[in-house]
C-alpha cells in the first residue's frame, strides 16, 4: 500500500498524467503521419469513423469508454488516470493531426523510421503517466489486466496478442491497413519491452490509487 501523498500529490499526479498523455499522443500521431498503415487501435478508430458521424478523436473516446466497461468487468482498478486518459488521448492525437504543418509522407523507409520513433514516444508516455500511480488508461488497464492473468508471458507479448485482435476488428470495419500495421502489431510490443527494460519499469508492479483512495486524500 502506498503512503499518503495528500491533495497536492494527487493534483501533481494529474499534471504528470496529462504530460504523459501528450507524449503518448504525439507518438500515436507519428504512427499516423508515417502513412504506411495505421497501428491496431488507430485502425479500429478510423474504421469506426468511417461508419459513424464521429471523427477519429471522438471515435477513440467512444472506444475508450467501451474498454473502460470491460476493465470494470475484469475488476481492474479504475482511477483518475483512467478517466483523464479516456477523454484526452484521442482528442490530443486529433489535435496533433490537425496542427501538423509537414507535407504528407510518401516514403516507405521514412515512414518506418517515423513509426518506430512513434513507438518510443508512446512507450515513454505510458511510463510517465503510469508512474503517477493513479491507474492506467482504459486500453492500458486492459493490457495490464490481461498481463496479470498471463503472468508467465512478457508484457510485450501480451500486448502483441491484444493488438492482433484489435487489428482484426479494425480491418473488418475498413480501417487503413499496410506494412506499418504489421510493424505496429508485432513491433510496438518489442519496442515497449525494450524501452521498459532500459527504464527498469514493470507496469504490472505499479501500486495504483483507485478513484475512492485518491478522492479520500483529496478531501482530507
Amino acid at each position: 500500500m502506498k503512503a499518503e501523498i495528500g491533495k497536492r500529490g494527487i493534483v501533481k499526479g494529474w499534471l504528470q498524467i496529462t504530460v504523459g498523455l501528450l507524449v503518448f499522443a504525439f507518438g500515436v500521431h507519428l504512427t499516423v503521419f508515417a502513412n504506411i498503415g495505421l497501428a491496431p487501435w488507430d485502425c479500429l478508430g478510423m474504421g469506426i469513423a468511417l461508419h459513424t458521424p464521429l471523427n477519429y478523436g471522438m471515435a477513440m473516446t467512444a472506444v475508450a469508454v467501451l474498454i473502460l466497461g470491460i476493465d470494470l468487468l475484469m475488476k481492474e482498478s479504475v482511477g483518475y488516470g483512467t478517466v483523464i486518459d479516456a477523454f484526452l488521448t484521442g482528442n490530443f492525437v486529433q489535435l496533433f493531426n490537425d496542427l501538423n504543418p509537414l507535407p504528407e509522407n510518401h516514403s516507405v523507409p521514412a515512414g518506418i523510421l517515423i513509426m518506430l520513433c512513434g513507438f518510443v514516444f508512446m512507450a515513454v508516455g505510458m511510463w510517465i503517466y503510469m508512474s503517477a500511480g493513479q491507474c492506467c488508461g482504459p486500453r492500458d488497464t486492459l493490457l495490464v489486466g490481461l498481463g496479470k492473468r498471463l503472468r508467465r508471458l512478457p508484457i510485450g507479448i501480451v500486448g502483441t496478442m491484444l493488438w492482433a485482435v484489435v487489428l482484426a476488428a479494425g480491418w473488418l470495419l475498413g480501417g487503413p491497413v499496410g506494412i506499418g500495421t504489421l510493424i505496429s502489431t508485432f513491433g510496438a510490443g518489442f519496442v515497449m519491452q525494450l524501452v521498459y527494460q532500459c527504464l527498469r519499469f514493470e507496469p504490472r508492479d505499479v501500486v495504483h490509487r483507485d478513484l475512492a483512495a485518491a478522492t479520500r486524500e483529496l478531501v482530507k
